[in-house]
């Protein structure tokens, strides 16, 4: 079947499997390998992407079931080649780690600071919390989400 996903504000028209899911779609149709496949069930959130702006584990979801729609993946975030607030701000608290949830985790934040602009620690945990880091570094993933927001508030 042919579909049509606009990613990162580009149309994108590829001819996919009835069963590709969008991670593969991303991956493997898009060259976008910032979107990494962890668990392939939903467990994880290494996969998380912004679909119509909303955070969603892109290995759940077909590519069928995005056409027409929007996502944006980590390489799309960030205008020109300055960082997103949300970026910039896992960059300065060493919210990175090795890295391989971190495309999950910023998307999954960006999503969370959109709903809940100023949010808890206790809020953030939760809104975080089908995200895993398999280094367990959850403190500085926390404090840079509470850093970009506090950043965001500020200007």
């Amino acid at each position: 079947m042919r579909v049509t996903i606009t990613v990162n504000d580009t149309e994108q028209r590829h001819e996919v499997e009835d069963r590709t899911l969008l991670v593969h779609f991303l991956r493997e149709n898009c060259g976008l390998t910032g979107t990494n496949t962890g668990c392939d069930t939903t467990s994880c959130g290494a996969c998380t992407v912004l679909f119509d702006g909303e955070s969603v584990k892109s290995c759940t979801v077909l590519a069928a079931q995005a056409d027409g729609h929007a996502v944006t993946t980590i390489e799309g975030l960030s205008a020109d080649e300055e960082l997103h607030p949300v970026q910039r701000a896992f960059q300065e608290r060493h919210g990175l780690q090795c890295g391989f949830c971190t495309p999950g985790m910023v998307l999954a934040s960006v999503s969370l600071l959109q709903e809940n602009p100023s949010p808890t620690e206790r809020e953030v945990r939760d809104g975080l919390e089908g995200n895993l880091c398999r280094c367990t570094g959850y403190q500085n993933i926390v404090d840079s989400v509470l850093t970009a927001s506090r950043e965001e508030a500020a200007r």
